[in-house]
């Protein structure tokens, strides 16, 4: 009770508490953003050969493979990281961005993420003050980050990730947290119906799939988070974002232009900054 009052009285402890936070969260997002298609890949590859009739039994490692086990190990020479090596941001400075037992730089990935987890963290906390607003909203963008990373490096937005967040959405529509009930389950029904027609109209013309379905299910449920008033403004801002990065992709680091990009960190960028401004900028357009 007492950290619950010192979090309320003091904005100093309430920010640092936010902080810490975002960073140990960052953290374990890390061990998620790694591991979570591994699993989902050798998941897909076991339905397939039990589909065609193949029995290859499951190894030890394999069968313990999930995203609390085993521990953290260097993938150049199998280094186990210590808890030492392993606390968010210090540990990467004070090794010096390297292993300590075989010296191969240590991606600066890592570091990055649980940066960027505290600061989005601080800036929501900041926005929704000491209330359930902030509890929420933080979930909300922790759930983000991975769906952000994964589809950019694999092109995949987890189900496992998305259909937790459609539903915890339209669960907190039953309490008006951020919108009431009815916005939320309108707005989960249009925003995958949305991109869904877009899809089928794209493939209509084309002859080509212009999207994946986790795109349809990633705004469901941004839409059940922010209600069908503000998927305009996603819908924008996304558009906005995914073509400010694509040219600097290919200004700055010569990415073909034809090659596919996926549309889903976007989503997930636009999802983040509608929960926190939506309503001011829709405010501001209608006046």
């Amino acid at each position: 009770m007492e950290i619950l009052l010192l979090l309320e009285t003091s904005p100093v402890f309430f920010i640092i508490a936010a902080g810490t936070s975002g960073l140990v969260v960052g953290s374990f997002l890390n061990v998620v953003i790694h591991r979570l298609p591994i699993i989902m890949d050798r998941a897909w590859t076991s339905e397939c050969r039990e589909h065609l009739g193949e029995t290859i039994p499951e190894t030890a490692e394999q069968a313990r493979f999930n995203l609390l086990t085993p521990a953290s190990r260097c993938p150049h020479c199998n280094h186990r990281i210590s808890a030492l090596e392993n606390i968010p941001v210090i540990s990467y400075l004070f090794l010096k961005g390297r292993c300590t037992e075989c010296g191969t730089a240590i991606s600066p990935r890592y570091p990055t993420v649980e940066l960027a987890t505290a600061l989005l963290s601080i800036i929501t906390a900041l926005h929704f003050g000491y209330s359930l607003q902030t509890v929420a909203a933080l979930g909300f963008t922790w759930a983000l980050i991975p769906l952000f990373l994964i589809d950019f490096d694999h092109q995949i937005l987890p189900d496992s990730i998305t259909l937790p967040l459609l539903w915890a959405g339209l669960f907190l529509g039953l309490f008006n947290v951020f919108i009431d009930s009815q916005s939320s389950l309108i707005g989960a029904m249009a925003g995958y119906l949305s991109l869904w027609s877009i899809f089928h109209l794209f493939k209509l013309v084309t002859g080509k799939e212009g999207m994946g379905y986790g795109d349809f299910k990633l705004l469901a449920a941004i839409g059940a988070w922010v209600g069908w008033q503000a998927l305009p403004v996603v819908i924008l801002f996304s558009s906005v974002v995914g073509a400010g990065i694509g040219i600097l992709l290919i200004v700055l680091k010569g990415r073909d232009h034809t090659q596919p990009m996926p549309f889903g960190p976007f989503l997930a960028a636009a999802g983040w900054m509608t929960l926190l401004w939506g309503n001011d900028i829709i405010q501001l357009y209608l006046q």
